[in-house]
């Protein structure tokens, strides 16, 4: 974030490099960090909302029985061609646990990418309880999905996706710079505590950075993590890292949905519904569209229930092709997860694939926790709790910085100081290899990252070299 300008000194280039880093960066990615962190904590809240908002949808009365998902499916079907003709099923969602629907889902023209609409069904008397658009597997209703495109892109399209992607790319790398001045600082400074506890008896500038310090130490880990998840699912960052996962065969498994080939156990790769299934898209299949009818529904999740498919949530696919099984995938996103998924032919209810949560690779396995993590949905509550406090500290170092901009700026002036240029023209040589090697490493993983950077010390070498000019 912002950070005040420090005095220089021939020995000191790297921490004042470090500083006016800290300061340039956080001054460019602030508004999007401050703008990702607020929206980010009513985001960690948003299921809970959602209950509230959408609760006529969501929720049904409680009932001893319930109707097969084939009188579930028509009577969804029966909706759909009365108040949206052409739809046609894709997947169907049967109510986890008494007194909530089922969600059956169904493509529409004319929605955005990863959107389906669901038609929400009472499961113990099959009534429409209504019809919402949903975003992506995490079946976020209109509400998150709003919250989750502001997150994500300020509402900008691409542009707002490109600055997003820098952002949280940067956060991480300004974080480490604020931790690395934290260490410098406190090592020469003579009151200690003011570092890890905010001192609300210093007056101005000094109360200012005493709260960004310490507030910055308390918050580390989470911005860092945040970081390091959220660029998973930027552009450019995003598909740096499924490069390098595919490359180390770090991707998740997933079942193989040909018929006629031999049962499977961990095999294949991921085949759009994993974490960030949406992203990406596919080759359109080549055979005909499978003819599909209600009661194949209960058939399918029959088969995979006597296959060890035991979750309370589970998502049932309908494939797109002919000569594809369907699928069935356990979706329980709280801990302990459950992942399991079969491949069934619908024509004898036979699993022709499996996968475990056992075959995930480690890597797999900690990016799929580590997203759930991110969005607020591993640990429930607690889960949330920490990701609004995390969002809110780093919420108030992006205002700590800006805060301590101002009140440090020169008399009269209308904006701050920036910290004074020129630490990497002092560096010795293996000093600015080493910057050149960090820089080049970073580039190549995060793009944006290293054009900014590149822009950065551009800029840093053309204030030195005017500077040094004018004093001739």
């Amino acid at each position: 974030m912002p950070h005040a300008p420090a005095p220089t000194s021939s020995a000191g280039w790297f921490p004042q490099l470090l500083l006016r880093l800290h300061f340039l960066a956080g001054l460019f990615v602030g508004p999007f960090i401050l703008v990702a962190a607020l929206s980010g904590a009513v985001y960690a809240v948003a299921p809970s909302i959602e209950r509230v908002v959408y609760a006529h949808e969501l929720t049904a009365p409680a009932s001893a029985t319930t109707m097969p998902l084939a009188d579930q499916v028509s009577a969804a079907e029966r909706y759909v061609d009365r108040h949206h003709p052409g739809d046609s099923v894709t997947e169907v969602r049967p109510a986890p646990s008494a007194g909530t629907t089922t969600r059956v889902m169904f493509t529409e023209e004319g929605l955005a990418a990863s959107t389906t609409r669901a038609v929400f069904v009472d499961p113990g008397t099959a009534e429409v309880r209504g019809d919402l658009p949903v975003y992506g597997t995490s079946g976020s209703l209109p509400f998150r999905t709003w919250v989750s495109t502001v997150h994500r892109s300020l509402l900008l399209g691409d542009v707002g996706r490109l600055y997003s992607e820098t952002a949280a790319s940067w956060l991480g790398i300004v974080s480490l710079a604020g931790v690395a001045l934290w260490v410098v600082r406190i090592r020469r400074a003579r009151r200690k505590r003011e570092l890890v506890i905010p001192d609300n008896r210093a007056r101005g500038y000094r109360r200012t950075f005493s709260w960004h310090a310490a507030t910055g130490v308390w918050v580390l880990l989470g911005a860092l993590f945040l970081s390091a998840t959220g660029i998973t699912w930027s552009h450019f960052a995003g598909d740096n890292v499924t490069a390098i996962r595919s490359a180390l065969s770090w991707q998740a498994p997933a079942v193989d949905t040909t018929l006629g080939a031999p049962a499977t156990t961990g095999a294949g790769t991921t085949d759009g519904h994993g974490e960030h299934a949406g992203h990406h898209g596919s080759d359109a299949p080549t055979a005909a569209a499978p003819v599909v009818t209600p009661d194949q529904f209960d058939t399918v999740l029959s088969a995979a229930r006597a296959a060890d498919i035991d979750a309370a949530e589970v998502r049932i696919h309908v494939p797109t092709a002919s000569d594809q099984a369907w699928t069935v995938e356990e979706s329980k996103q709280t801990w302990p997860v459950a992942m399991d998924a079969v491949a069934v032919d619908p024509a004898d209810a036979q699993v022709v694939s499996e996968v475990h949560w056992s075959d995930y690779p480690l890597m797999a396995k900690a990016a799929k926790l580590g997203v759930n993590t991110h969005m607020g949905v591993l640990f429930g509550l607690p889960n949330q709790i920490v990701l609004v406090l995390a969002a809110l500290g780093i919420a108030a170092m992006v205002v700590f910085g800006y805060v301590m901009w101002w009140q440090r700026r020169p008399a009269g002036a209308r904006t701050g100081r920036a910290p004074a240029a020129g630490a990497l023209a002092r560096a010795p040589g293996w000093g600015v290899a080493l910057v050149a090697l960090v820089a080049a490493l970073l580039g190549a993983l995060l793009p944006t990252v290293g054009v900014t950077l590149l822009l950065f010390l551009l800029v840093d070498a053309v204030v030195v070299t005017v500077g040094a000019s004018r004093t001739r």
